[in-house]
């Protein structure tokens, strides 16, 4: 399949008399057409020839670059690297249409290879925080709340709101002490805040599920980059479990520009040269011109 050249509007622009075509030029390629006129002193033929490297709205009509496909017949004769360069001058709009190419287990691959705050941001778009802390398993829920990095003292004042059956448990699984039923919930949270910080660990690991989950929540609401230790294996795997292809593509508006391409830079040669169709007309004509004319003079020469 060949790129089409709109030959009428060449000869309009060229002013050449239908009779003239048909007697000397039916069988001569634009470019040809547009050497032999200048050869004769046609002005316009003259200026034409220079309009393919600098008039971009000329190109665009010439190679009638609203369509789609003409822009993919330029595109296939690129290669890999000269393609990738069209990508960062897209808009973020138009790359995140080339994220339908990838299967749902691609993405959550690519997903995963996201930096986690970016993560972080896809997942909010697809859960509420106190979804995202009731899939998560049970060891993730450690990673958060026994990181060396958490602070503890955040962590004591939120247990204040945890009900008191869930500190007695704590306690008790750490000293192995009995602890008087009639203890109140600060007493309680008194002696925890005492204990060493491996029985403190200890105790956060032995507590119910459902304590967990609750002072979990309470802290990421207080600070959100706590979600960020979670592993991004467990923010995929929920994803997949919950969520479709479109609506995964969705979300991932959030993701900065730059990671996006980086994505669809994975993408096959053909499947990147569709993604890039989608540029702006005139966006896409001024890169040719600049970067690849050769490419235009190639198609005019064929035709």
């Amino acid at each position: 399949m060949g790129l089409s050249i709109d030959t009428e509007y060449l000869i309009q622009r060229l002013g050449i008399p239908p009779e003239k075509i048909q007697m000397q030029y039916s069988n001569m390629t634009a470019e040809e057409i547009l050497k032999a006129e200048a050869s004769q002193g046609n002005q316009a033929a003259i200026e034409l020839a220079t309009k393919v490297l600098s008039d971009t709205k000329f190109v665009i009509e010439l190679f009638e670059l609203a369509n789609p496909e003409n822009k993919l017949i330029i595109l296939k004769q690129m290669n890999e690297r000269e393609l990738v360069e069209y990508l960062p001058l897209m808009e973020k709009e138009d790359l995140l249409q080339g994220l339908f190419f990838f299967s749902q287990d691609q993405l959550m691959i690519l997903l995963q290879e996201l930096p986690p705050e970016q993560l972080v941001d896809v997942v909010l778009e697809l859960f509420s925080k106190e979804q995202i802390v009731s899939y998560m398993p049970e060891k993730q829920l450690d990673k958060i709340l026994t990181d060396d990095n958490t602070d503890k003292v955040r962590i004591l004042e939120n247990m204040k709101f945890i009900q008191k059956e869930y500190l007695y448990q704590m306690l008790e699984s750490v000293t192995g002490e009995e602890i008087a039923p009639d203890t109140s919930s600060s007493e309680l949270l008194q002696k925890i805040s005492k204990l060493n910080d491996g029985d403190f660990k200890n105790g956060l690991r032995n507590l119910k599920v459902p304590a967990k989950q609750d002072l979990t929540i309470l802290m990421i609401r207080e600070n959100q980059r706590l979600m960020e230790k979670f592993d991004p294996s467990a923010y995929t795997n929920i994803i997949n479990d919950h969520k479709f292809q479109p609506d995964v593509v969705k979300a991932m508006h959030v993701v900065e520009k730059e990671e996006i391409i980086k994505m669809i830079e994975k993408l096959p040669k053909d499947m990147l040269s569709i993604v890039i169709t989608q540029m702006d007309t005139e966006q896409f004509a001024k890169i040719v011109m600049a970067k690849n004319p050769e490419i235009l003079a190639k198609i005019l020469a064929t035709q």
